[in-house]
């Protein structure tokens, strides 16, 4: 296997660890209205992520620094073209970010309503641009015989990108709600599991046309493959949740988005842009990628840091694993 092939193999399996994770942060941002039924509620949602959100956006920049080093021409490609869908992403993240730091810094209704419009906003708009964003990129855009991108952004919202966007919100949600379910106590959580049993069922209906789809027009073997791992996780999971086995349905929801996201990385390989203009256009990932030793130098930094970074966040999560209610609120906040 050449060295750009693992890459783009490392690069997948980092966008995978981001949308696993990032997936029931987002999820957990759009219950904030959707499943709190108040501010205390609220509160505990958005306690259940609090001491992780940051962390787990550290994906999203190792994904992007890596694709940016290793495939050069992709990132540009890609950045340039996708230009203001990432960059609404881009502003949303760092709002909600401001929003966690800062909705109790004051304790007026007001102030702290206004931040929680904010995480929800902010939480549902990536997890619907991110869909749109990598269905268009599997499905193909309008590339040049330059590289460069030739469309506009009426090019980004077809019908198969919006339904890809459709797929990764709903599907976000549920694995938040089967987080949520996981990590409260109470009431909130046998809504969360009710929530989650819908939402569940609201991916199934978005994911098989969605995947059939992508199956048909740019499909292979190993695409297949991954469809079925990512249907069979997701009425796992909903069958765990049913029977209040939270941990096994949060880690079946997780394999659900680690399939879908890993299957999207098999369509779209060997290219990393298809070209919808001409396929001798298309950006491959040997084209695309830096020299021999650039790579190599990756490769030895990855080897040694990546343990590292999965070892301080599985103790995160070791150490913030209990469950939490509305009692542990303190009363006046």
């Amino acid at each position: 296997m050449h060295l750009h092939d693992v890459w783009f193999l490392l690069i997948a399996v980092l966008w995978t660890g981001y949308f696993f994770l990032e997936g029931f942060d987002f999820g957990i941002g759009v219950l904030t209205r959707l499943l709190a039924r108040d501010r205390t509620e609220r509160r505990v949602l958005i306690n259940t992520i609090g001491p992780v959100w940051d962390a787990n956006e550290v994906w999203l920049l190792t994904a992007g620094g890596a694709t940016f080093a290793a495939f050069p021409d992709w990132y540009a490609t890609l950045f340039s073209g996708f230009y203001l869908p990432l960059l609404v992403i881009l502003v949303c993240l760092i709002l909600r970010g401001v929003a966690f730091e800062y909705r109790h810094k004051r304790s007026e209704e007001r102030w702290q309503r206004n931040w929680e419009q904010a995480i929800f906003w902010c939480s549902l708009i990536p997890a619907f641009l991110w869909g749109v964003a990598f269905a268009n990129m599997v499905r193909g855009v309008p590339i040049g015989p330059d590289k460069n991108y030739a469309g506009d952004l009426l090019d980004l919202l077809n019908p198969y990108a919006l339904l890809g966007g459709a797929l990764t919100l709903v599907l976000f949600t549920f694995h938040g709600a089967v987080f949520a379910a996981l990590k409260t106590v109470g009431d909130i959580r046998v809504r969360a599991r009710r929530q989650a049993a819908v939402l569940g069922l609201a991916t199934v209906v978005l994911a098989v046309p969605f995947l059939g789809w992508t199956q048909a027009d740019s499909g292979n073997a190993r695409f297949l493959g991954a469809c079925a791992a990512a249907v069979l996780a997701l009425l796992g999971a909903l069958l765990m949740n049913a029977r209040g086995r939270e941990g096994w349905a949060f880690a079946l929801s997780g394999v659900t988005v680690a399939a879908l996201v890993a299957g999207l990385f098999l369509a779209l390989f060997p290219d990393v842009m298809p070209s919808s203009l001409d396929p001798r256009w298309s950006l491959t990932a040997q084209d695309a990628a830096s020299s021999p030793y650039t790579l190599k130098i990756m490769t030895w930094v990855a080897a040694l840091m990546t343990p590292l970074v999965l070892a301080y966040q599985a103790w995160t999560y070791w150490v913030f694993r209990k469950r939490i209610g509305t009692q542990h609120i303190p009363v006046g906040h």
